[in-house]
């Protein structure tokens, strides 16, 4: 688990480095492509409705694990630091962090200069919501948010499921702690996937994309709740208002729509003294989210940068706590 531990922090500090390059082969392209073939192939043969959908999820994970575990097993004939390598890869391609911070700066950064068509577009590229008639502090507020929401999803749900994973290698039978880390981390990254491209609740998705929406629910369930105490922590770190986020995340949290989208949102809008939520107008539909926050001020590009850099700080007391539990367990087992 030392190695597990070494991993998870290198691997860290790469995507904080160079963020997450284009490349064809990249994992979750990959397993994009894969949904995609294999949606297609259940939908020609009429399964489109629950059944299908399991099908899909059930086969696209299965494909996910047994094809890393099939390339792992050659290279591992080659030499076992070629398999660590493909581990530490993996690890490093499932993680979001450096990417999110830099496209919420290109948010921000058209905002100081009140070019709001470039703000918009910036803003585009990192929702799923129609940015096309949103004014400036919309717009700072839909990047707050994706901020926010993206920190569970990116970054602290593929390290507490890599950590889980290689503390429970030895129930689940695997070599090495790194390998059933590896293998969480990629059955959530394949979750998480699904639920973006399947996971809707409208058209042929309603019943077919049921089972990734909650596989997504499931698999963020944990870590969306331990985001609170981490938040906390960065706040106290970034000399936000940690008391006011936990505060406000205890009354609101579960406002959300999402059952777990809520929990960071909260934190931060208490953290950073402002009101998340409301009206927000996707391309097939307005959604009347709740509001999250108490705060009244005007959300602005400083206030990304603010929560940029409380995510920033949570992320590194999140990867530090991880590596300890792996260090501490490691000798703990022996």
């Amino acid at each position: 688990m030392i190695l597990a531990a070494v991993i998870i922090v290198a691997a860290f500090i790469l995507d904080l480095l160079v963020g997450d390059p284009p490349f064809r082969f990249h994992p979750v392209r990959v397993i994009g492509f894969c949904i995609s073939c294999l949606e297609k192939l259940l939908l020609t043969f009429g399964l489109s409705g629950l059944a299908g959908g399991i099908l899909l999820a059930a086969g696209v994970i299965g494909l996910s694990v047994g094809g890393y575990l099939a390339v792992r097993f050659l290279l591992s004939e080659l030499h076992p630091w070629i398999a660590a390598a493909l581990d530490f890869w993996l690890i490093y391609s499932c993680l979001a962090l450096g990417d999110l911070l830099e496209h919420a700066n290109e948010v921000a950064e058209p905002l100081d200069e009140i070019d709001l068509p470039r703000a918009r577009g910036a803003l585009q590229r990192i929702v799923g919501r129609d940015t096309g008639l949103l004014e400036p502090v919309g717009v700072a507020r839909g990047a707050v948010e994706s901020v926010a929401e993206n920190f569970v999803d990116g970054v602290l749900s593929p390290l507490f499921w890599y950590t889980a994973g290689a503390l429970l290698h030895t129930i689940f039978q695997c070599p090495t702690s790194t390998v059933a880390g590896v293998i969480s981390v990629l059955c959530f990254k394949t979750i998480s996937t699904l639920d973006s491209m399947v996971g809707y609740h409208h058209d042929h998705y309603k019943l077919f994309g049921r089972p990734a929406a909650r596989l997504d629910d499931a698999a963020n369930f944990l870590p969306a709740r331990l985001s609170l105490v981490i938040l906390f922590i960065g706040a106290v770190i970034s000399s936000e208002s940690a008391g006011a986020g936990w505060k406000v995340a205890m009354r609101d949290r579960l406002k959300h729509l999402s059952p777990n989208a809520g929990h960071p949102e909260s934190f931060v809008a208490g953290a950073l003294g402002i009101g998340l939520g409301g009206p927000t107008v996707y391309k097939e539909m307005t959604v009347d989210k709740p509001w999250l926050g108490d705060g009244d001020e005007e959300v602005g590009p400083d206030h990304i940068r603010r929560c940029c850099r409380l995510v920033y700080r949570s992320s590194w007391a999140a990867v530090l706590l991880m590596a300890n539990l792996l260090v501490f367990f490691s000798f703990v087992l022996k």
